[in-house]
């Protein structure tokens, strides 16, 4: 026989207590304890998928219905179906795919939030930063780092489109965003194409560098060059039950992520390889360079092929199985993470 309990019922009036002290702008730590500290990450984000098939004529589209000049930046935002109104792909990560048809020119500005693409489709149109223009192909991975000067124009005869990853979300958490806009369309071009990379990244430094930015003073990593850094890592069948082959994109000053509040990543899956199963703190967004394949994230399937763009949030098993030899290219905000000590991982 259970005895009866010895507590006195005291709900009523902490529920009285909470509302009257509501009115001085308090509120009961132990109401809400267990949603601000959680066993582990419970993000509202959801893994979902973007086919590219059926995005693109909603682009083009948006293409014959606003100039780049008049939307400033013609983008269709990836937005998370669990983060709706927020634009955001991740909690703390933006999203979108950008479409710049031929001759057009999307303005120069700048702003605080850190930007990256990876070009998706087309080739031959250019994205110029601080006075650099580097003209981009699909594949790609082009930076442009905080409060830096950056205009896109497409000089080809095709339309060019370009995923955007931004960390808005976490400027707007620190309430630290800004934008300006530059007094021309087009910036003044102050260094020939392909001079960042010539100096930075070819295992060289010039005698006397100071960085002035956390950033990588390197503007565009080609996808041909990180293809063949693949390629020889596959002849060493380093393979990483998890991952494939995956490398990070690096600073070359520092050895640090190319970014410093994203950190970016490229990895490749032989075909019929089925990673094991993997989660980490960083939500992830994924684009596919090459290839087709399945990612599994509990119950769910995400189908995915060339220029798709997927993402898994954060601390949700997942594993790749690609059909087709794939490349995936992703990006996170692992860099953040790992410098406050946060991030973790466990391997499946």
């Amino acid at each position: 026989m259970t005895e009866p309990s010895t507590v006195p019922d005291n709900t009523a009036p902490l529920h009285a207590y909470a509302e009257r002290i509501a009115d001085n702008n308090l509120a009961p730590l132990w109401e809400r304890l267990h949603t601000l500290i959680t066993p582990e990450p419970a993000s509202a984000a959801v893994a979902a998928l973007w086919k590219y098939d059926e995005i693109r004529p909603l682009l083009m589209e948006a293409g014959e219905l606003i100039a780049a000049k008049e939307a400033e930046r013609r983008v269709l935002v990836l937005e998370n179906p669990g983060l709706e109104g927020l634009s955001r792909i991740t909690t703390s990560l933006y999203a979108g795919l950008q479409l710049v048809l031929p001759g057009e020119v999307a303005p120069a500005h700048r702003h605080t939030p850190t930007a990256l693409r990876f070009v998706v489709d087309g080739e031959g149109a250019y994205t110029a930063v601080e006075g650099e223009r580097t003209v981009m192909h699909e594949g790609d991975f082009v930076i442009t780092p905080n409060w830096t000067w950056h205009d896109h124009g497409n000089e080809s005869d095709q339309p060019m489109i370009w995923l955007d990853g931004l960390d808005v979300p976490m400027v707007q958490f620190f309430d630290a965003s800004f934008v300006e806009p530059g007094a021309d369309d087009s910036q003044q071009l102050q260094r020939p194409e392909g001079d960042s990379r010539a100096r930075y990244g070819s295992g060289l430094m010039p005698v006397g560098r100071v960085p002035t930015s956390h950033a990588s003073p390197i503007v565009s990593y080609p996808y041909a060059r990180t293809r063949d850094a693949l390629e020889q890592m596959r002849r060493a069948e380093e393979w990483d039950p998890h991952h494939g082959l995956r490398l990070r994109y690096t600073n070359p000053d520092n050895g640090d992520y190319v970014l410093p509040t994203i950190g970016t990543f490229i990895q490749l899956l032989p075909k019929g390889f089925e990673t094991a199963n993997y989660r980490s703190t960083d939500g992830t967004v994924f684009s596919v360079a090459d290839g087709s394949g399945r990612t599994i994230v509990g119950d769910q399937v995400l189908e995915w092929k060339k220029r798709d763009t997927f993402v898994i949030p954060s601390w949700r098993w997942h594993r790749h199985i690609a059909d087709d030899e794939a490349v995936l290219f992703s990006f996170s905000d692992r860099p953040i993470q790992e410098k406050v000590d946060l991030w973790r991982e466990e391997l499946g």
